[in-house]
C-alpha cells in the first residue's frame, strides 16, 4: 500500500452512523501490548507506538508516525491512546 493507495475508508458501519478507520489498535491487554489490525487484517501486537509505525511501515505506509492521531486513520479501542501497559503506574 503506497501513500496514495492507502486513502482511509470512510464507509459506514451497517447502522450507518460510525466511519471506520482502517487501522484498528485494539485495547490493551493484561499482559502488555495491544493487537493491531490494518484493513481488518492482523498485524500482529504493539507493546509501544514504534512497533506501531514498524507494522504501518510493512503495510506500505512509511510515514506513519503522522497518522497516529488522525482518527480517519487510527481507531484506538479503549483505553488511552499511545497506552499499551493496563498495569497501574507504581505497581512494578
Amino acid at each position: 500500500m503506497n501513500h496514495e493507495q492507502a486513502q482511509p475508508n470512510h464507509e459506514r458501519t451497517q447502522s450507518g452512523d460510525t466511519d471506520t478507520a482502517p487501522i484498528a489498535v485494539g485495547r490493551p491487554a493484561g499482559t502488555g501490548g495491544r493487537r493491531v489490525t490494518i484493513r481488518g487484517r492482523n498485524a500482529g501486537i504493539a507493546h509501544s507506538d514504534a512497533d506501531l509505525v514498524e507494522f504501518l511501515r510493512r503495510a506500505g505506509l512509511p510515514d506513519a508516525w503522522e497518522f497516529l492521531d488522525d482518527p480517519h486513520w487510527v481507531h484506538w479501542q479503549d483505553g488511552r491512546p499511545h497506552q499499551y501497559d493496563t498495569t497501574p503506574p507504581g505497581s512494578r
